[in-house]
């Protein structure tokens, strides 16, 4: 999660050099602990040059449901529905509806989702750190980013494959998300957004398959 003060950084180089900022902020409901999300048009000076994008596949876990959103000034809103219409054209009309309605649910709902999902986060850190990975710190977003280096291996993608094959459990290496592969190398990435037991499933078999 960004802090203010690293939002108020961006924001004055932006201010400083008459820049417009895309904000893709589709986790924005999906923050933990005292990990606030800011919404970097609410910073002073922010609003006139900012594109905000939301997604409800995100807001809502509905990974199928390809509909999102956007909000700025009117001018590159304007500009953005130029390219949307030449890009996708239209979304599904029902989710539209059903989106819609879940972006009027009570605050109390987003609060609970966080609460849930932050539980599902330290079973899983729990679980990933038994096994001897080094899980680093998840301040939001529903992934976990372990290094694999600790359980002796080079690279992420070797050891994804590995487990696919002992464990039958699947992460995703972190490589394969960066233009510069060695970058990720070390590092794998695990979602958390399942029911507990489905978790706990995942690690004993992890477990078993690492620590024989």
């Amino acid at each position: 999660m960004f802090t203010r003060a690293e939002l108020e950084a961006i924001a004055r180089i932006a201010i400083d050099h008459d820049l417009v900022v895309i904000s893709d902020e589709a986790y924005e409901h999906l923050w933990f602990d005292d990990h606030h999300h800011i919404p970097i048009a609410t910073l002073p000076g922010m609003f006139e040059r900012t594109i905000t994008v939301g997604s409800g596949g995100k807001s809502f876990s509905f990974t199928g449901w390809k509909v999102g959103w956007a909000y700025g000034p009117r001018h590159l809103i304007h500009a953005v529905r130029v390219v949307r219409q030449h890009l996708t054209f239209v979304s599904g009309g029902p989710f539209q509806y059903a989106i819609a309605h879940g972006l009027g649910m009570p605050d109390q709902y987003f609060t609970e989702f966080r609460h849930d999902l932050s539980a599902k986060r330290d079973l899983l850190a729990g679980g990933l750190s038994a096994t001897g990975l080094r899980v680093l710190p998840c301040e939001g977003t529903y992934f976990l980013t372990t290094d694999v280096r600790s359980l002796g291996y080079d690279d992420g993608l070797t050891f994804c494959r590995d487990i696919a094959e002992r464990a039958r459990v699947v992460a995703i290496p972190h490589q394969a998300l960066c233009d510069d592969p060695a970058i990720g190398a070390p590092y794998v990435r695990w979602a958390f957004c399942k029911q507990p037991a489905v978790l706990s499933e995942a690690v004993t078999r992890l477990s078993t398959a690492l620590n024989p």
